[in-house]
């Protein structure tokens, strides 16, 4: 194919988020001749941001930086990157399928009047054949997509699509471009973060998720724990933040995150449909629940059938045992 395909970065707390990497992954995938083209925005300077890219397969990165792309908006990052589309004239953009990627994607496919394959899991190709696959009717059925015609876009469902090995050697131009972005309709003030520190829960590769069964906001302390142990982050069920167990951006499910870690703990979660649609797609699930009839049970590669509250400390202490951690 041989064309130039663009992947928009995303930074949070200056740091780029790692499905940034998957995102060149995909973009090697569509097109393994083509030029890879990062591109980043931010308010300062994003030399550190752009060489990661380049480490990890773009070939070269154009940065935008502006006082008015300090914090994400719609408006202030659709004016900056569609500056860089309009440059490059790339045959395809690829972004992760993120908050900001939910909402920036639509509006920059409307603005190109380009079609958007969104929430792509997987990538065949076959000579020059691409075709992306992306999850439907909350993950009961894949559909299989083809662009014939015009710009390819997409975006990618973090942790399903692996990055490239990270490459100190490589070396890339990285191109700063002046935008002026104004007129912004909306500007924020101050961003309060509600979730919690740590693995970011749509990134991670080992999931500690609770519900009802945790029976109260200390019951989740246990669940913290085995998450701190295994490197993983926490989530949560509908039923356990509406219970206000925890933060609504712990969420997980139809009306939540979609998450895909390599490892899901489902504590105390009786396994209503909803809560699946976010989480069944995981690669190894297991399940700890008192009730042997949980639905839980029928998608969980592994079972056990008992108190969550005498589980999960035997499991933290032989993950530690396992690490050589005192226990």
């Amino acid at each position: 194919m041989s064309d130039k395909l663009l992947v928009i970065g995303e930074i949070r707390d200056g740091v780029l988020r790692n499905v940034t990497f998957e995102a060149i992954a995909a973009a090697k995938k569509i097109d393994a001749d083509g030029e890879i083209v990062g591109v980043v925005c931010g308010d300062q300077e994003l030399e550190a941001q752009a060489q990661e890219m380049i480490y990890y397969g773009a070939d070269r990165v154009v940065t935008v930086a502006h006082e008015n792309l300090k914090t994400y908006t719609s408006e202030g990052y659709s004016q900056a990157i569609m500056a860089v589309i309009e440059d490059e004239s790339p045959s395809g953009i690829v972004m992760g399928h993120t908050a900001v990627g939910k909402d920036l994607t639509p509006k920059l496919a409307s603005k190109l009047d380009s079609g958007l394959i969104s929430d792509a899991t997987d990538i065949e190709v076959d000579g020059e054949d691409v075709t992306f696959i992306r999850p439907i009717y909350s993950g009961k059925a894949f559909e299989k997509k083809v662009i014939e015609d015009g710009l390819t876009f997409v975006t990618i469902r973090p942790n399903n699509i692996p990055a490239l090995d990270r490459d100190d050697s490589r070396n890339g131009e990285v191109e700063s471009k002046d935008v002026d972005v104004t007129d912004l309709r909306t500007v924020i003030k101050d961003v309060i973060r509600k979730a919690s520190d740590g693995v970011d829960l749509s990134e991670a590769n080992v999931i500690v998720a609770g519900g009802r069964g945790v029976k109260s906001a200390d019951g989740f302390k246990p669940l913290y724990e085995l998450a701190d142990v295994l490197g993983g982050a926490v989530g949560a069920s509908r039923g356990a933040c509406d219970a206000d167990y925890c933060d609504y951006s712990l969420q997980i499910g139809q009306t939540g995150k979609v998450v895909t870690p390599d490892l899901y703990f489902a504590v105390g979660i009786s396994g209503a449909i909803q809560h699946l649609a976010g989480m069944s797609n995981s690669k190894v699930i297991v399940a700890i629940n008192k009730d042997p009839e949980a639905n839980i049970f029928n998608v969980a590669d592994y079972g056990i059938v008992g108190d969550l509250f005498e589980v999960v400390p035997m499991l933290i202490e032989e993950v530690k045992k396992l690490k050589g951690i005192n226990v």
